[in-house]
């Protein structure tokens, strides 16, 4: 399986790719909003692609969302992940929401509108356990409220609509959960803690008090269990290992014109950096081969609950989390090793700081020590997959 991307897809990423480009270093450095890629990504209408034809949308797969992901994020990584959250919740409506009216109509709004979803998972006194929640939604006739202390909400202040979770009611346990739907007329946020980080700072992922009044109608059907296990945590996994991918790729493309760079200075000589360049491009094939794979097990999977809320699976998507996340800091290094202080530099053709910065925030997002936690409980009781026929 290789990505494919087609119906001009690729053409309109590398438009929003371009403009991205020309403004990822002030994003980083003023720690604001992609403004301009995401407006170019509207005008693109590149925000309903997943959403079916019959609702306005042009029923993109979940490899040709990734590989816009990595198209993107070779220029910016910020703009890569705001558009890769967002295609993460959308998967949930998609999945979960296309047979409910109200949902199937919030769809076609996002298509005719080009609204960009937000996600607040997260919630002050769990940590980052997205699958337990301490608020409660108020159900009350036909409205439903909800107040949550939300520690992250990407892009929160810049979101049309923001998918929430919560317990489904009063009474429920931590973990009998529901996702809602509440667009920007619908609530209030209250800023609590400023995203001043590292690396991927333009994603604006500051932490909000939430509160918000809507109809019922607009919780989703299923349980938010389910939604995790069948759409949400396989595309977070998937799609963010393809931002990152195109992380690497940049590095590694700007190590190797600093190796061909040298090459031409002194024509007969192998330059220092061209066997570090080898090996990176060899875990770049590594992360390549690990992000298709998944690819691949989850269009296959996504037919079958069953299977999409298997071990296995769980198991697989997981490891496909984990090796991304921890190979692309090893390419970075070494393409920041071939460029030396050129690449340490920042305002150089080689620079590699924004790069690595970002980079980092990949083993964490959702912790790899949390995710192993929960592989090695799988793997108790569940045999692993060792064919290579799948």
């Amino acid at each position: 399986m290789t990505l494919t991307v087609g119906k001009g897809l690729t053409e309109r990423a590398e438009r929003v790719s371009a403009v991205a480009a020309a403004h990822a270093d002030d994003v980083d450095v003023k720690g604001r909003f992609p403004r301009e890629a995401v407006d170019a990504m509207i005008a693109e209408r590149l925000l309903s692609i997943q959403i079916p034809a019959a609702l306005g949308g042009e029923d993109a797969s979940v490899s040709e969302i990734a590989e816009i992901c990595s198209v993107l994020g070779q220029t910016c990584s910020a703009a890569a992940m705001v558009f890769a959250m967002h295609h993460i919740k959308l998967s949930s409506l998609v999945s979960h929401g296309a047979g409910d009216a109200w949902h199937s109509g919030f769809m076609r709004r996002v298509s005719d509108e080009q609204l960009l979803l937000a996600s607040a998972t997260t919630e002050g006194g769990i940590g980052g356990n997205l699958r337990n929640s301490i608020c409660a939604i108020e159900i009350t006739d036909d409205t439903c409220r909800l107040t949550k202390d939300a520690t992250v909400i990407s892009y929160g202040a810049h979101a049309d609509a923001i998918l929430i979770t919560s317990r489904a009611h009063a009474d429920a346990a931590s973990t009998d959960q529901v996702m809602t739907v509440f667009t920007r007329d619908q609530y209030t946020l209250e800023q609590t803690h400023v995203w001043d980080t590292l690396g991927m700072r333009g994603t604006c992922s500051d932490g909000w008090l939430f509160k918000g009044e809507a109809p019922k109608a607009q919780i989703l059907p299923k349980p938010f269990a389910e939604i995790a296990a069948q759409s949400m945590l396989a595309t977070s996994h998937l799609l963010w290992s393809a931002v990152w991918y195109g992380i690497a790729v940049n590095a590694v493309a700007r190590a190797q014109a600093f190796v061909r760079a040298a090459a031409r200075k002194s024509p007969g000589v192998t330059p220092p950096g061209a066997l570090r360049l080898a090996e990176a491009s060899n875990l770049l094939q590594l992360v390549k081969s690990n992000t298709i794979a998944g690819l691949k097990e989850y269009e296959a999977a996504k037919a079958d609950p069953d299977r999409l809320s298997s071990m296995g699976f769980a198991v697989a998507m997981n490891n496909v989390k984990i090796a991304s996340s921890e190979t692309i800091l090893t390419i970075i290094n070494q393409a920041m090793l071939i460029c030396g202080i050129m690449g340490y530099k920042n305002g150089t053709p080689f620079s590699l700081g924004r790069h690595l910065r970002d980079a980092h925030s990949a083993q964490l997002m959702i912790s790899n020590d949390r995710i192993l936690g929960n592989t090695s409980n799988l793997l108790l009781v569940h045999k692993q997959d060792t064919s290579l026929i799948g």
